[in-house]
């Protein structure tokens, strides 16, 4: 019998709202979702534990880690997909997010809803 993996997503959020409205909309398209990971310490346990296909990262984390290495780190270490929904999305720090997580979407607060399909669909392998 064949049984096919289910794909697991990792939010790694601060705002307890959004991580809620976000793991209700990975449920939505399909994804098991990890524990809820509002900073970066915990986003790493978890990710060593978990296995996550894709990661939603914010930039602004829980006790001033920045997002981007975390979600470098994500994908490097880890081999997750990442998408970054984030209300920092100036166009500073989205150069800075392409350098250190080329390719990785980002997919603006608080209209992410509009966008976050698309975004998982361009770096998710199916």
């Amino acid at each position: 019998m064949s049984r096919t993996k289910c794909r697991r997503a990792l939010i790694v959020e601060d705002e307890i709202m959004i991580a809620l409205d976000l793991e209700h909309a990975m449920h939505d398209l399909g994804f098991e979702v990890c524990p809820l990971a509002p900073s970066d310490q915990k986003a790493r346990a978890l990710a060593m534990q978990d296995e996550p296909d894709i990661a939603l990262v914010d930039v602004c984390l829980a006790g001033g880690r920045e997002g981007i290495e975390t979600a470098r780190w994500l994908r490097d270490v880890c081999g997750a997909s990442v998408v970054f929904v984030t209300a920092c999305n100036d166009e500073a720090t989205v150069e800075r997010i392409h350098q250190r997580v080329p390719g990785a979407p980002v997919v603006p607060k608080p209209v992410y809803r509009d966008r976050l399909a698309d975004a998982v669909a361009a770096v998710v392998r199916t």
